[in-house]
């Protein structure tokens, strides 16, 4: 795990170590839940989920048959990935390390954002959105759970759609014409996700 303040604002590894984590949800996200009832997941082959943790999305998207890779910073969440994947007899590339530096083999489908854009200080912002979009082949999604914050500081940094708007810019990004399915977080005061699917143009 690094150290490096510049890159996060927080030591990752000790919060898991200590089970202070809670951004995290019980259970597989609601957001996931209805993208995947509702087949947006349909057609990817590939995809990685950042800042994973102990999301329970990394052995649901396995389990679907889609090739995934988990990244994180912190050894303890990885293990726990690791363990979870052998529980359910199913296979993931882990990454652990500073995922902003890591580049696949060969452009992914999609990228599940949860919890990671929200978590790094905003000073990184451009450079995620730069790395997402090197990621993705052209027309692969980014599926974004955008985290709703009036008060200042972090983490959770908030991700204001306007923010958003400027941060994935319309000639590079495709955006949906829908408003975006509210989802409050049951352990942040109720403060709201924002389900947005993009594409990379």
């Amino acid at each position: 795990m690094t150290t490096d303040e510049t890159r996060s604002a927080l030591d990752w590894e000790q919060r898991f170590v200590e089970d202070s984590t809670p951004w995290e949800r019980p259970g597989l996200h609601p957001a996931f839940v209805d993208w995947q009832a509702s087949g947006a997941f349909d057609g990817l082959d590939s995809v990685i989920v950042p800042g994973c943790g102990r999301a329970p999305e990394v052995a649901a998207f396995a389990d679907a048959g889609i090739a995934t890779i988990a990244a994180d910073l912190s050894t303890t969440a990885i293990n726990w990935q690791r363990k979870r994947l052998e529980e359910c007899d199913l296979t993931a590339t882990l990454f652990e390390g500073d995922v902003l530096a890591w580049r696949p083999d060969a452009p992914l489908d999609g990228v599940y954002e949860q919890t990671f854009l929200c978590a790094i200080p905003p000073r990184l912002r451009t450079e995620y959105e730069a790395t997402v979009y090197a990621w993705l082949k052209p027309g692969g999604q980014l599926f974004a759970l955008f985290m709703q914050k009036a008060e200042r500081g972090g983490p959770p940094y908030g991700c204001s759609l306007d923010a958003m708007r400027a941060l994935f810019p319309a000639d590079r990004w495709t955006w949906p014409k829908t408003s975006p399915a509210s989802y409050p977080h049951p352990s942040l005061n109720g403060k709201p996700e924002l389900a947005v699917i993009l594409e990379r143009r």
